[in-house]
């Protein structure tokens, strides 16, 4: 598992850096402005639609294909894989229908401070951007497809095309017309599902029309997925809140604090979605197999792996949030204030980055045990306390009370999560993973105030950004040297990998 997942977290790299590029691009041309806040409400509104209905469907699709296979075996399997994707083109038609009848009062729910030109661009940019909907939903299951056959390398690519055609999208619009925003994000979502169908069928899978509603497999694939939409519908009402109140807020808020959360997701892209897709069909097997020992270890693993990456990154976004945010954004239409809340947004979302992350792998475990009640039940107190803690404290704090709201939820899930996966399972190595927590703290805070000296220090001498990257630079190796001494189990099998890497090489 761990080879798997540097080689996913290699390109997934990549795959961010393009993607943060796509970021600055639009940052560039339309800084925190009207444009730039239509555009992405209208980037929002199908996503928040239908990813509830196509997270539910390919978390739970996972772990019912195993089970199909262990039972009937693969062509049974996939014939019920036709099936689902029959069924979600009929779900994404009638989300089609409705969503261009309703644009308007849609757009007002998201974003209800828009008025004005800002309202009418908005609402033209979705009733465009709606028909991706279409694609995404058999992107759901295609990719979960592919993992479950051992192919994580091209669901971890598409990326690439999304990223490089919203770019030039962008620029289009800026140098002839805003409509290119909206038709680039469409053929973008497309291109995603284009570099998937060869691989599809390089594995086996033929499409075919079925529609068989009373396929037994399709009623249990709804037991499982209720929940599931429950709680990623809970969740998407917290982005509507965020979305609602940053449009109250400031001009430009819904976009700083887009770029933020971008920011912070960029850590969470990389190394727990890394993780986490090699680990699922990896636990959801074991699950169906009944090796409950397998999978306990396999959940340690992870959770210590995103430990071990995840907090020196939230320690170094938190102490270099202004530089950051300077260095990535700061030019052209984004100006000094938008600088000044997109900095503030991601040091408290930064406060949440390890609780999103182990929250994203407790999840998975309970949904390879087919057990969506757990989560759904978690993710609403979660997001009741977020909706809460949104309205109090961006009275107080503006934008940065919007993230940290985010940020105590997800650290108060995660926290209900540990607790209620070990009072069914059992013990899975909490102990080991706190003393590892606790050796990763120590080593991120030494490494952050050492760090942020050596930039301070830098900064007599050269340029901020330059100053920047050496600083982050130092830190990293600062913190690797520490972790190394420390003796941490995890990273002693890391180093145990990579000398076996290497003389296979040298060999």
């Amino acid at each position: 598992m761990k080879k798997t997942a540097i080689i996913i977290m290699i390109i997934t790299i990549a795959s961010k850096f393009l993607g943060f590029l796509r970021e600055i691009t639009l940052s560039y041309f339309y800084g925190a402005s009207a444009i730039s806040d239509a555009y992405l409400i209208a980037l929002t509104i199908p996503s928040v639609i239908f990813a509830f209905i196509g997270t539910g469907i390919s978390t739970s699709y996972i772990p019912l294909y195993s089970n199909i296979v262990q039972e009937k075996g693969v062509p049974r399997a996939d014939l019920f894989t036709n099936n689902i994707i029959n069924f979600v083109i009929v779900i994404c038609t009638i989300v089609v229908f409705l969503g261009l009848i309703f644009t308007v009062p849609l757009v007002k729910i998201f974003a209800s401070g828009f008025t004005g030109d800002t309202l009418e661009l908005a609402v033209f940019f979705t009733r465009i951007m709606l028909f991706g909907i279409y694609f995404t939903g058999v992107i759901y299951i295609f990719n979960g497809y592919l993992q479950i056959k051992n192919n994580y390398i091209v669901p971890a690519l598409i990326g690439f095309p999304f990223n490089l055609l919203t770019i030039i999208s962008i620029a289009l619009s800026s140098n002839f017309n805003v409509v290119y925003l909206a038709i680039g994000s469409l053929f973008a979502t497309a291109s995603q599902l284009i570099l998937l169908i060869p691989f599809i069928y390089k594995k086996g899978f033929c499409y075919r029309i079925i529609l068989d509603r009373h396929d037994e497999y399709i009623k249990k694939l709804l037991l499982l997925i209720i929940p599931i939409i429950f709680s990623v519908s809970v969740g998407q009402i917290n982005v509507l809140v965020d979305r609602t109140l940053a449009s109250r807020i400031v001009e430009g808020g819904i976009s700083a604090l887009n770029y933020a959360n971008k920011l912070n997701l960029f850590v969470h892209g990389i190394i727990v979605i890394s993780i986490v897709t090699v680990m699922y069909p990896l636990i959801s097997k074991m699950a169906a197999e009944k090796n409950f020992a397998g999978l306990k270890r396999a959940l340690s693993q992870a959770i210590s792996g995103i430990n071990l990456l995840v907090i020196p990154a939230t320690v170094g976004a938190m102490i270099f949030a202004e530089p950051i945010v300077r260095m990535l954004f700061g030019r052209g239409a984004f100006d000094e204030q938008a600088i000044m809340l997109t900095s503030v947004a991601l040091f408290f979302y930064a406060l949440g980055m390890v609780g999103i992350g182990l929250r994203e792998v407790l999840s998975r475990a309970f949904y390879s045990l087919r057990d969506t009640k757990t989560p759904m039940y978690n993710a609403t107190i979660a997001v009741t306390l977020n909706i809460v803690l949104n309205i109090i404290l961006s009275r107080f704090i503006g934008l940065g009370g919007l993230a940290l709201a985010t940020s105590i939820s997800a650290l108060f899930c995660t926290f209900l999560l540990f607790i209620s996966l070990r009072k069914k399972i059992g013990p899975f190595g909490l102990l080991e993973i706190t003393r590892s927590f606790v050796k990763i703290v120590v080593a991120s805070l030494v490494m952050g105030l050492l760090a942020k000296w050596v930039y301070e220090v830098l900064l007599l001498y050269l340029s901020a950004n330059i100053s920047l990257l050496l600083a982050i630079a130092i830190g990293a190796g600062i913190y690797f040297v520490l972790i190394y001494f420390m003796k941490i189990k995890e990273v002693e099998e890391i180093i145990r990998l990579a000398k076996q890497e290497l003389k296979k090489l040298t060999a």
